[in-house]
């Protein structure tokens, strides 16, 4: 396996691993994983990362319909059971296949009738990779960690001192460590196939 293979392994099973604990799943033994990774990189392999924007582009969110997102997540998945997992590898699919955009949808802060912000609630960030963000927010890209939790801090509808409290659950750095790995490689022209 060359270095890239191995360091993009290493990143989806960190992402996975603890994906899995916050949520009480069982653990696949670790040649599943590296099989899940693997499987993973060969999709990229195939298909390319995004391209990415010029300087002075926006882009716009985008993404796989889910009958385009199905097969690569069942592909991807292969042997392993269902449950938590699928959701995962679905998740992992999406963060690796979306275009890039520059503006952020704003998602993490919006507020449902009740004055509640969902994405803002632990249990359901923690049945998200990237917690409050989308898995193709700009921020994880754009914003360092101590600005990133500043940011998502300041834009906190509730008592700020949950966020604090399971800040790992809502901006998980493993995730942010796979975003900008991607982000990084597709500038390096390894948008094409690898």
């Amino acid at each position: 396996m060359d270095e890239t293979a191995a360091e993009f392994e290493r990143l989806v099973v960190t992402v996975l691993t603890r994906f899995l604990r916050q949520n009480a799943q069982v653990l696949p033994a670790d040649d599943e994983m590296a099989g899940l990774a693997a499987r993973l990189w060969s999709v990229v392999g195939e298909r390319g990362l995004p391209t990415p924007l010029a300087p002075e582009e926006r882009g716009a969110p985008g993404g796989m319909t889910e009958a385009e997102c199905a097969p690569v997540v069942a592909r991807v998945q292969g042997p392993l059971p269902g449950g938590g997992l699928r959701d995962a590898v679905r998740q992992l699919v999406k963060a690796c296949f979306y275009p890039e955009f520059k503006v952020c949808r704003d998602s993490f802060r919006e507020v449902a009738p009740d004055g509640a912000c969902r994405r803002q609630e632990r249990e359901r960030a923690r049945l998200r990779l990237s917690g409050s963000h989308c898995v193709d927010c700009p921020h994880w890209v754009e914003l360092g960690a101590d600005a990133h939790e500043a940011f998502l801090a300041g834009e906190w509808k509730g008592d700020v001192k949950e966020f604090s409290a399971s800040r790992a659950v809502f901006l998980p750095e493993d995730f942010r460590a796979l975003r900008q790995w991607l982000h990084a490689r597709a500038r390096r022209g390894s948008n094409q196939k690898v």
